[in-house]
C-alpha cells in the first residue's frame, strides 16, 4: 500500500499568472476551493497518510493554509531555497520521507490513478502513462511487452495516437543515490529520459479523469467539472 506522497507545488505558475496572479497555481481557486484540496481527498481516499509538499514560490501562502494536517494526511513541507527542477525537487523532499516507496504527483494537475493497482504493479520505478488521440503537442513514451520503458521521444507530426507522461511516479527512496546529477535537473529530460534502462523503468498504463491546470482553457474547465467532485 502506498502511504507517501510528494506533491510537487512550487511553480511559478506563468502561464497561469493571467487569471490566477497572487497565490501558486496549485492553491488557484477551481469550484471556490483551492485545488490542491482535490488532491488531497484523492490521496485519503487511496489510504495515503503522509504527504511532503514541495515549495518555493509563495509556499508560506501553501503551509500558512494547511498547516500540517489535512483530514487523516500529515503535511510536511520542503522549501526550495532556489528552483531545484523537477527532479531536485523530488530528491530534496524524498530526504524528508519515510516510506521507501513514495507517490510523486504535480500539484496543478489531478490524474485519477488507481493507487491500488498501481502499487501491485511497482517494482522499483514507475512511470503512470496515458494513451492519447494527437500526441503532436508531447513527447511520447515507448514501451516493450513486459512494461519496460524503452526510449522516451520528441514531439512528433503526425501521430494519431500516443503514451505520454502522466506526471506521476512512484521511485524508491535510493533511485538516484548511483547517478551524478547535481542539485538542479528535470525529472523527466535529464533522469528518466537518459537512464530509464538502467534504473527499470516500468510505464503503468492509467486511462483514469485527467486535467491540468496549468493553462486557461483548462483552468476553467476543471472550475466546471470539479463542481461535481466527490470522493
Amino acid at each position: 500500500m502506498i502511504e507517501e506522497a510528494i506533491i510537487l507545488a512550487g511553480g511559478f505558475g506563468t502561464r497561469l499568472r493571467e487569471v490566477v496572479a497572487n497565490v501558486p497555481k496549485p492553491m488557484a481557486q477551481v469550484a471556490d476551493r483551492p485545488f490542491l484540496d482535490y488532491l488531497f481527498e484523492y490521496l485519503e481516499h487511496h489510504g495515503v497518510k503522509r504527504a511532503v509538499l514541495s515549495v518555493g514560490f509563495q509556499g508560506d501562502i501553501v503551509q500558512n493554509h494547511y498547516q500540517d494536517k489535512y483530514g487523516a494526511i500529515d503535511l510536511e513541507y520542503a522549501f526550495e531555497e532556489e528552483p531545484l527542477g523537477t527532479g531536485g525537487a523530488i530528491r530534496f523532499a524524498l530526504s524528508k520521507c519515510h516510506s521507501e516507496n513514495v507517490l510523486i504527483l504535480n500539484g496543478d494537475t489531478f490524474f485519477d490513478v488507481d493507487l491500488n493497482a498501481l502499487n501491485d504493479f511497482h517494482e522499483h520505478s514507475t512511470m503512470v502513462l496515458r494513451e492519447v488521440e494527437r500526441p503532436d503537442r508531447y513527447g511520447t513514451v515507448e514501451l516493450d511487452e513486459s512494461s519496460n520503458i524503452t526510449s522516451f521521444m520528441e514531439k512528433r507530426k503526425g501521430l494519431t495516437t500516443g503514451l505520454i507522461n502522466g506526471g506521476v511516479y512512484v521511485i524508491n527512496k535510493s533511485t538516484f543515490g548511483d547517478f551524478d546529477l547535481g542539485d538542479k535537473f528535470s525529472i523527466e529530460n535529464e533522469f528518466f529520459a537518459p537512464h530509464c534502462q538502467a534504473i527499470s523503468l516500468k510505464g503503468f498504463v492509467s486511462e483514469g479523469y485527467f486535467i491540468d491546470i496549468g493553462i486557461p482553457e483548462d483552468y476553467y474547465r476543471a472550475n466546471d467539472e470539479f463542481r461535481s467532485f466527490k470522493y
